[in-house]
C-alpha cells in the first residue's frame, strides 16, 4: 500500500492554476491507479504560498500510515528576496557578501526542515526549484538565473547529505507549456503532469532501503 504525501507550496498544491485541467494531487492519483488500483493513497499537505517554515506546521498532519513523503519548497523564500537583488550594490563585493547572505539564511531554514522530516524515518523525496517560468518576466529574470541557482545548491547539496533522491524541476518543466495560463510561476496541466510521473518513478523505481541520492528528471 503506497500513501504518499505531498508537503510545500503551489508546485503541488496548483489546482488554483489548472481550473480546466488535473492538478498534481489528481495527475498522481490517475498515475498510481494506472501502476496498481486500489493499493494508494495521496494526501495533499502543501499550502500555495507557504514558505519553509510553514511546513513545519503541515508536518502536524501527517499521518503515521504515510509510506512516501515529498516536499516541494523554496520558491517563495527565493521571491521574498526579489527586492533585494534588483537593488544596486556599492561593489561586485559587496553585491557577493548579499547574495552569500540570502544563500546562508536559506539553506539554514532548509535545513531544519530536513532534519524534523528526516526524524520520521520514511522514504523523503525533495525537489529543486524549477528557473523556467520566470525566464519571460523581465522583472524576475534576475531572480531566476542568480538567485535560483544558489537556492537550488543547497537544496541538491542538502539532499546529498542525507542521501535523498532529488527531482530537479529545472529539467523536468522545461517547455513553455508546463506553466500555467491563470499564472506563469505554477504548474500548468502539462507540467503537473510531468511531476506526477516522475513522483511515480521515484516510488516504483527508487530503491529506499540505502541512503542514496538520485536525481530524477
Amino acid at each position: 500500500m503506497v500513501h504518499a504525501v505531498l508537503l510545500g507550496d503551489s508546485i503541488f498544491d496548483n489546482a488554483t492554476y489548472v481550473p480546466d485541467g488535473l492538478s498534481v494531487q489528481e495527475h498522481l492519483r490517475v498515475a498510481l491507479d494506472a501502476l496498481d488500483p486500489d493499493q494508494h493513497q495521496v494526501l495533499l499537505l502543501a499550502v500555495d504560498g507557504d514558505y519553509i517554515t510553514d511546513v513545519h506546521d503541515q508536518i502536524r498532519a501527517l499521518p503515521v500510515e504515510s509510506t512516501h513523503l515529498f516536499l516541494s519548497v523554496g520558491g517563495n523564500d527565493a521571491l521574498r528576496y526579489a527586492a533585494q537583488l534588483q537593488s544596486r550594490a556599492d561593489s561586485v563585493a559587496a553585491a557577493l557578501a548579499a547574495l552569500a547572505e540570502m544563500k546562508t539564511e536559506f539553506n539554514y531554514r532548509y535545513g531544519e526542515l530536513l532534519k524534523q522530516l528526516s526524524a520520521f524515518k520514511k522514504p523523503l523525496t525533495v525537489c529543486t526549484i524549477y528557473d523556467q517560468a520566470s525566464t519571460q518576466d523581465p522583472g524576475l529574470r534576475l531572480l531566476a538565473f542568480t538567485a535560483l541557482s544558489l537556492f537550488n545548491d543547497c537544496i541538491t547539496r542538502q539532499a546529498i547529505q542525507y542521501g535523498l533522491p532529488l527531482i530537479d524541476l529545472r529539467l523536468v518543466c522545461s517547455d513553455p507549456g508546463d506553466y500555467s495560463a491563470v499564472s506563469p510561476i505554477e504548474p500548468s496541466h502539462q507540467g503537473g503532469q510531468k511531476i506526477a510521473q516522475r513522483i511515480v518513478t521515484v516510488i516504483s523505481q527508487h530503491d529506499k532501503s540505502i541512503a542514496h541520492t538520485v536525481c530524477y528528471a
